[in-house]
């Protein structure tokens, strides 16, 4: 399937999920419904992951290819800040003085949305796929998960 069909295909599932995250930001290491959130997610894919054992937030999924080859890592940062959202917005957060202000909730949501699409085209990827869900970017404490 073209990566073109493949993005149609996701897109408003992506855009709801970015929706869910925005509207549930946890600040560094406090992740735990972000980090349970995203674990269904995957539990819906078939995708294995484990969490964190350290802090409990954050989490690795794996992808194994069909075929032999390296291991890559995709990334998405699952961490708030401290900000009171005053958008307006629809999706706009629930917990007061959290906000996803830089963008992580898109990350999440297009990491697991890219994660769809590579389990539409499995057989063609050699090697693994390993998907990093990183808490506690925004402190630069959250490099050891």
């Amino acid at each position: 399937m073209a990566i073109r069909d493949l993005v149609q295909k996701y897109d408003a599932g992506i855009r709801q999920l970015r929706q869910v995250f925005h509207a549930h930001p946890e600040l560094s290491f406090a992740e735990v419904e972000t980090t349970r959130r995203i674990g269904a997610e995957l539990d819906k894919m078939g995708i294995p992951y484990a969490i964190n054992p350290l802090r409990q937030t954050g989490l690795v999924g794996c992808i194994q290819g069909m075929q032999p080859g390296p291991a890559i890592a995709l990334r998405a940062d699952i961490d708030a800040l401290p900000v009171q959202e005053a958008t307006g917005l629809s999706c706009a957060s629930i917990n007061p003085g959290v906000m996803h202000a830089c963008g992580h909730d898109g990350h999440i949501a297009l990491l697991l949305g890219a994660a769809r699409m590579l389990l539409d085209c499995r057989e063609e990827i050699c090697g693994i796929v390993y998907l990093v869900f990183q808490p506690a970017e925004e402190t630069g404490q959250g490099r050891h998960i």
